[in-house]
């Protein structure tokens, strides 16, 4: 027999040696493999995504994508064990499914707290998620109650208006721009910038490449503007760098975490109250039934979020082979989770297309699962929560039109949804 180290026959997807009686015994594990050459990114799919979401669960709980040469993970269970076990499935290595990308938001100097794991992962999480917690928002609720009724007292004087521009994007934009504290030509970027990072997560398509520039336009705001001298004293953005002064994290640390609240903290809050509008407008009887009982308020939030979940897609890197269902996915592969198929898995919910506030669906995976649940949830509920109330104690119903979805690689929202608002006191 020859030596083992004649039978080397290259490298594999981690970049090790591999002998070529294991490579084929891998290779052979994968023979059946389900596969798809669906592109989850055409303005098709983006368009409607859930038919290809269907169509890929019943291949399978793991699926090769044969276009992006990549793993999809694509029900329920599947999802939630990735996402609970970040030894195996790390997101240390980025997120995105380009690997210049991955390399630019990963690392040290360069991670944030969703693209580390412990130790690093904790130090950043203690210092970016202080002011997101229950008990430090308590003190700012009030701030954001007074605006959510000041904006619903304008929608009623103005009846027709954008769901989005006019009522999504005010709180997140009024309130979260402010705590964060960054300098004036920082808060006029937010929106550009969060929609440039998650078009960055997906492939080097059209709107991939076209996210570059801004995401280099991001990076040089951070290292050179966002700094302490021209921060909001104290803001959540300042307070990254007072705990670089105590010796909290390192200072290397900062710009990177930076990121945390110019990208997360606008786009998924303002996509998931667009979405909550839509299903409340589609469903009149369900906004009915909040009406009457203000109870199932956080129930109907956790429907729009199950229902259409703002981030719909993340990657992970795999660091030993994993069998879903024996379906084998080799160390060193790239994997898609994703969330929005998983919320829609008829092996988790009955009749998973039909919005039911009433529905048990607090376990949903919108804002992810494990040690990297988003930490702005709390701010999310709070935010459309005191929307939401504002509207109940003025709006006895609204009409929603056509929206206009937004194209965005890893992101699902409106870019535009036509409202027209009819007052309690004068509804017909």
């Amino acid at each position: 027999m020859e030596p083992r180290w004649l039978l080397i026959e290259g490298r594999n997807e981690a970049g090790q040696v591999e002998y070529a009686e294991n490579r084929r015994d891998r290779e052979n594990k994968m023979i059946d493999r389900p596969e798809s050459d669906v592109d989850l990114f055409t303005t098709e799919v983006m368009k409607d995504p859930y038919p290809v979401y269907r169509m890929l669960r019943d291949l399978g709980p793991a699926v090769w994508l044969t276009k992006h040469q990549v793993w999809c993970i694509t029900r329920y269970e599947g999802v939630k064990r990735v996402l609970g076990d970040y030894r195996t499935f790390t997101t240390s290595k980025g997120v995105a499914m380009d690997p210049a990308v991955n390399e630019a938001t990963s690392g040290p100097g360069r991670a944030n707290s969703l693209t580390s794991d412990p130790p690093l992962h904790d130090e950043i999480r203690r210092v970016t998620g202080a002011p997101l917690t229950p008990r430090a928002l308590a003190g700012i609720k009030e701030q954001i109650e007074t605006t959510a009724r000041n904006l619903v007292d304008d929608l009623c004087k103005r009846r027709t208006v954008d769901g989005m521009v006019d009522v999504a994007q005010v709180l997140p934009l009024t309130i979260v721009s402010e705590m964060v504290g960054l300098p004036e030509e920082g808060k006029k970027s937010m929106l550009r910038w969060a929609a440039a990072t998650f078009n960055a997560m997906g492939p080097m398509n059209e709107l991939g490449s076209e996210a570059l520039p801004q995401i280099r336009e991001l990076h040089q705001f951070c290292i050179n503007d966002a700094v302490p001298g021209k921060l909001k004293a104290d803001g959540w953005a300042d307070r990254i760098y007072q705990a670089a002064a105590r010796g909290e994290i390192p200072a290397q640390q900062c710009p990177g975490m930076m990121r945390e609240y110019i990208g997360p903290s606008l786009d998924t809050t303002i996509f998931a109250t667009g979405h909550l509008l839509r299903h409340l407008g589609d469903n009149p009887d369900q906004w009915q039934l909040l009406r009457n009982n203000r109870s199932l308020l956080p129930g109907a939030i956790n429907e729009a979020l199950r229902m259409e979940a703002p981030i719909r897609l993340f990657s992970r890197y795999v660091r030993a082979e994993s069998t879903f269902d024996e379906i084998v996915i080799p160390e060193g592969a790239r994997l898609l989770v994703l969330y929005a198929s998983a919320n829609r898995d008829e092996r988790k919910w009955q009749d998973p297309d039909r919005f039911d506030i009433t529905r048990k669906n607090g376990d949903h995976v919108a804002f992810g699962f494990g040690i990297h649940t988003c930490a702005g949830m709390h701010l999310a509920k709070l935010e459309i929560t005191s929307l939401l109330n504002a509207m109940l104690d003025r709006i006895a119903r609204f009409e929603v039109g056509e929206p206009v979805i937004s194209m965005n690689n890893t992101l699902r929202g409106y870019d535009r949804l036509p409202l027209t608002i009819y007052p309690a006191e004068v509804a017909v």
